[in-house]
């Protein structure tokens, strides 16, 4: 964990998707403290064995009420999407995903009336189950950062290290978890209207044993023949029991290694009131040339179709 107090220039008064909003941010992160930036920097050349990282005490501003929806227009400043973006461009490249929210670059996590039961960061009501972000996806991020604008004492992000995983689970469970013997469903969000389908197959497990990359999804993921589906039962099960958790306050930035950690969140209960969890999220590539082909400038456009 850190904690250090920052301060960077205004952000551009230009849309946060503009490429040159992100290329300021860039350039911003030549004035992070040194603490900070070094950690990240690090973070990305050999992430801890836990797969998080903590950053506290960040500036965040004046904000208005919670918004209803990820959408819904507010007077806030592009601040914290500056900073956000600013922080990750020392890990590597945002990018956004067309299907999540038209694939804005910095999305906005706020509980919605409409989706409290469903397996999507806007709920509520529901555990969001342990997963890798978009496992299912040939271009998934390699790392997820959260920056907290407003937070719930109630709400758990919840993670668990693969590293913990396997120290805990039988050589032979290992071995098949390391065989392409899975499929993953897509997200309904991808889909686009199109009929569910399964990926794959696929390893859960692969890498070295010091360079460990996890792919699992607790919703979505199936054992394609039985010995296969009781391997998944029983990493699901050691999985609930290494759970750790933060609750994140406000200036508080967690970023999360996806080749190393899944995440989920616990229930709590939101008032829709404006004084509610407000997370900003964004996604980091490592590199953006394998996605050039499925990409329109950092939007990544891959369809899913049946």
């Amino acid at each position: 964990m850190i904690s250090q107090t920052l301060a960077l220039p205004a952000a551009p008064d230009l849309p946060v998707d503009h490429p040159h909003f992100v290329r300021a941010a860039g350039h911003a992160r030549r004035l992070l403290p040194a603490e900070i930036h070094d950690a990240l920097v690090d973070f990305s050349d050999a992430s801890s064995s836990s797969g998080v990282l903590l950053v506290r005490r960040l500036p965040i501003g004046n904000l208005p009420a919670t918004p209803a929806t990820p959408t819904t227009v507010t007077d806030k400043s592009n601040d914290t999407e500056f900073l956000l973006l600013a922080l990750a461009r020392c890990l590597g490249q945002p990018v956004g995903y067309r299907p999540e929210l038209n694939g804005s670059i910095v999305q906005n996590i706020v509980p919605v009336k409409s989706t409290q039961d469903r397996q999507i960061s806007t709920s509520s009501k529901v555990v969001l189950q342990y997963h890798t972000e978009t496992a299912f996806h040939p271009h998934r991020p390699r790392y997820l950062l959260l920056l907290c604008l407003r937070g719930d004492a109630e709400a758990r992000t919840t993670y668990v290290s693969i590293y913990d995983v396997v120290k805990q689970l039988a050589s032979d469970t290992v071995a098949l978890l390391r065989q392409p013997r899975f499929r993953t469903a897509v997200d309904e969000s991808f889909l686009n209207g199109a009929s569910p389908r399964l990926l794959g197959p696929m390893p859960i497990i692969s890498g070295s044993a010091d360079s460990l990359t996890f792919v699992y999804d607790a919703d979505l993921m199936v054992g394609v023949d039985s010995e296969a589906q009781m391997a998944l039962e029983e990493l699901t099960r050691v999985v609930r029991e290494n759970e750790q958790h933060v609750v994140l306050d406000t200036g508080d930035l967690l970023v999360i290694d996806n080749n190393v950690a899944v995440h989920g969140r616990s229930p709590f209960t939101p008032r829709f009131d404006g004084t509610d969890r407000w997370l900003q999220r964004t996604f980091v590539v490592c590199d953006l040339a394998p996605s050039a082909a499925e990409r329109n400038g950092r939007i990544i456009t891959t369809l899913f179709a049946s």
